[in-house]
């Protein structure tokens, strides 16, 4: 069971860095900073696409993760 538990770790955070890193960043330097405001304002949405899906499997990796992490505690 600990050693199922470990490769379930490894795998989520494995999972996690990777979409956290293919995620773009908020700014992109100066020119993000006042694009960025404007996005805010009009109401840009990010509900479909490529970046939506990247943020809920990082969602899901990091609940996994914690879990996971939580268990392997209560086990030892």
């Amino acid at each position: 069971m600990k050693t199922f538990l470990m490769i379930v770790l490894a795998a989520a955070s494995i999972v996690l860095i990777a979409s956290i890193l293919l995620q773009s960043g908020n700014s992109a330097g100066l020119s993000g900073s006042i694009g960025g405001g404007a996005e805010q304002l009009f109401g840009k949405k990010k509900s479909k696409g490529y970046e939506a899906i990247l943020s809920r499997i990082a969602t899901i990796a990091a609940v996994c993760f914690i879990v996971v992490s939580l268990a392997l505690v209560t086990i030892e």
